[in-house]
Parts: C-alpha cells; structure tokens; sequence
C-alpha cells in the first residue's frame, strides 16, 4: 500500500473519533440548565461516584454537609480529649467517618451511601421526557415518569433539591449531638478532677 493512501487512512480514522467527540462536547446541554445538570447527576450516578455530583445539588444541601463535618470534627476533639474507654470508642466509632471527610462532597457521598441514594435513583434514572421551569425552580421529569426537583444556584448552576431536607435535618441532629457531647465532655472532665482532688 502507497505511503500516500495509508496517510489517507489514517488521517480518515483519527477525523472520525475527534469529530464524534467535538460534536458529543458541543451539543452536550449546560450545567446552567436544568436538563444539563440532570444528566450530569445521571454520569456520576452510572460511574458510582456521588461525590461527583455535588455539585449539582442545592445550596442548603451543600451547606449542610459542611456543617455536619464541622460538628463531627468539634465533637470527635472533644471525645478523644475528655471522654473514658469505652464510651470515647463507641462514640468515636459513631462520628470519626463523617469527622474525616475532607469536604462536603465526601459528605455527601458517605450519606448516599449509607441511605441507599444512589441505588434509589439507579433504579429510576432514564433519559429526560421534558423539562418545566418556573422561575428559579424546574423540575425534569424521565421517560419512566419520575420526576426530579431542581433550582438555580447563585452561580447559574441548577442544584437537584431532593436531598435537601435530610441533610438539613442531619445538620440538626449533628449540632444537637454536639451540644450533648460538650456537656458530656465537661462532666467526664469534672469527674476526672474530682478523682484526683478527693
């Protein structure tokens, strides 16, 4: 085969993939609209990475999984601080994952995990039937029927709100078991004292 006419072919073969792959990236929809950022969160639940779509949830969930590590973290010093065995393990044991994360979106994806999220919406995950938008809330709805509730961030990003209320209750819960933890703490601390200066 002529050098000329296998140059060809090769040019031929790599045009291919690269225009296949410019027209998939130029035609994809913005994370700015809310069909863009549904099938973000459809990629990143396929790959099994909710990590990955943290950013393509609301606002108030965003900041609620960065308040629930903040209280972890206050709450896991103050057990190893003050707290006897075995009460420091098992309390440790409650809170050192969450403590440990490194943002919001590791967080977020310990508690999709551990509430079956992802599994949930695998099931119900299918391809975008239509979109209705009001202002700043849509709401995309599947060719399965489900529906997935969304609204636009300050940045322009549409965040899925669905999570919302289980991460805000979280957040409660993880201030409300750092106010018991510090009581806590002092009375442990208070006892050792009082162990020492009978």
């Amino acid at each position: 085969m002529p050098v000329r006419r296998r140059w060809l072919i090769f040019a031929l073969l790599s045009v291919f993939p690269l225009a296949y792959w410019l027209h998939a990236h130029l035609t994809f929809p913005s994370d700015q609209s809310p069909q863009g950022a549904y099938l973000r969160v459809v990629i990143a639940i396929n790959k099994g990475d909710p990590a990955s779509f943290f950013a393509y949830i609301e606002t108030e969930a965003q900041h609620a999984c960065y308040t629930i590590r903040d209280y972890r973290r206050n709450s896991v010093a103050l057990i190893r601080k003050s707290y006897p065995e075995p009460e420091r393990t098992r309390a440790l044991l409650e809170y050192e994952a969450i403590a440990q994360a490194a943002d919001g979106s590791d967080v977020f994806a310990l508690y999709a995990k551990q509430m079956g999220w992802l599994d949930r919406m695998r099931r119900d995950l299918s391809g975008v039937a239509k979109v209705e938008q009001s202002g700043d809330r849509a709401s995309v709805q599947t060719v399965r029927g489900t529906r997935y509730p969304f609204r636009r961030r300050d940045n322009g990003i549409w965040g899925m709100t669905q999570f919302t209320a289980a991460l805000v209750a979280e957040a409660e819960r993880a201030a409300r078991d750092a106010a018991l933890v510090q009581q806590s703490a002092a009375d442990y601390e208070r006892a050792q004292r009082g162990a020492k200066n009978p």
